[in-house]
């Protein structure tokens, strides 16, 4: 995958919770949990967006980490308000799935890049 199209799936991703959040009820705790996940979900392609422009590979790992913590949060907060039964599953587990495969494309990039600083 093209860093181009990583960044525009992470912005679609974002898109999507902002979405998801929006169809929320109007409750003391789905606001609050919406409030919550449309911080850590932007700031996923945020930090990824910062991360492309780093001054070094170290700045580099620092911000993909900071994408990775991000990810989690929206991660354990999706989970949060599956358990309320807010939304349809289907709808959350779309989410989660995405969430999970991004988890994972994060983790690999920061394995990489560790990888590639011992190298030289």
């Amino acid at each position: 995958m093209q860093a181009f199209d990583l960044e525009e799936r992470m912005v679609s991703y974002a898109s999507a919770i902002i979405m998801m959040v929006n169809s929320l009820p109007t409750t003391f705790a789905a606001n609050h949990l919406g409030r919550q996940i449309i911080r850590s979900s932007t700031s996923v392609a945020l930090n990824y967006g910062e991360a492309q422009a780093a001054e070094s590979r170290a700045d580099f790992i620092h911000k993909l980490k900071l994408s990775l913590k991000e990810l989690k949060e929206s991660y354990i907060c999706l989970k949060i308000i599956f358990r309320q039964d807010y939304l349809s599953t289907e709808k959350i587990d779309l989410l989660l799935t995405e969430t999970d495969e991004l988890i994972s494309i994060i983790t690999t990039s920061i394995k990489t890049a560790k990888r590639n600083q011992t190298k030289k």
